[in-house]
């Protein structure tokens, strides 16, 4: 997957014993921005060196963050700069000695900072990290669910420093908006997909992104194998709707 090797780092020399993977369909082309488009072009910057040193991302669950972290370390790999993604919802997979000299990368996404919360050992490890990736003059993208101060960390220090940086509350997509990208999404795996059978799916699914895709995925494989046409009654056996 896009020569992405240990704890999703890109051409690091850190050896993190954690075999996590970007996605490769997590890049910003397969982002569809809807009114979000000041923040994936701040994103875009910061993946090439540019742009706010410290960004924090929030949204409720399903509206693309870490797809965006992810998309941002793809672009940044395409500008042959080193980073790592870092997913803290597998936080029982680390320990807080890893962070050490991530500061040295270039880019580092922190995800799910919520995780955290009520750890304090991660907490003041998190609160070192950006310190030193602050002090080196990184780039740090930080996303959680809530704004820093609606968290419940325990350490106030590291919320006062989560809203030191640019804050960015991603809007949700419009059932409009969700057609359309199982439109894109769809093209972009060579699917005809039509208008009729977008609206059936986002009528007859979970309206959440994550499902919604996934539910695309489904159809996809079975297409290939039964070589059939996306129709309605095709659809509905497929996904037993």
């Amino acid at each position: 997957m896009s020569g992405v090797v240990k704890l999703a780092m890109h051409k690091s020399s850190h050896q993190l014993p954690l075999g996590l993977q970007l996605q490769d369909e997590a890049t910003f082309d397969n982002f569809y921005p809807g009114t979000n488009v000041e923040i994936v072009t701040e994103l875009k910057k910061i993946a090439q060196g540019q742009g706010e040193p410290i960004v924090y991302l929030c949204s409720t669950r399903g509206q693309g963050l870490s797809h965006l972290l992810q998309a941002c370390c793809h672009a940044a790999h395409k500008h042959q700069r080193p980073s790592v993604y870092l997913p803290l919802s597998h936080l029982s997979a680390f320990e807080p000695a890893m962070l050490n000299g991530l500061e040295s990368l270039p880019l580092v996404c922190l995800d799910d900072i919520h995780k955290i919360a009520g750890n304090l050992e991660w907490e003041e490890a998190i609160f070192h990290l950006y310190n030193r990736i602050h002090d080196a003059g990184g780039h740090l993208v930080i996303a959680g669910p809530d704004l820093p101060k609606a968290l419940q960390l325990t350490l106030p220090d590291l919320t006062s420093r989560l809203s030191w940086g640019v804050v960015y509350q991603l809007h949700a997509l419009t059932d409009q908006e969700k057609l359309a990208v199982l439109i894109m999404r769809a093209k972009r795996r060579g699917i005809t997909l039509s208008e009729e059978v977008a609206k059936y799916i986002l009528t007859h699914c979970p309206r959440h992104m994550g499902t919604l895709i996934a539910a695309l995925e489904a159809l996809d494989k079975a297409s290939l194998a039964a070589q059939r046409r996306l129709t309605i009654p095709f659809v509905k056996e497929v996904l037993e709707i």
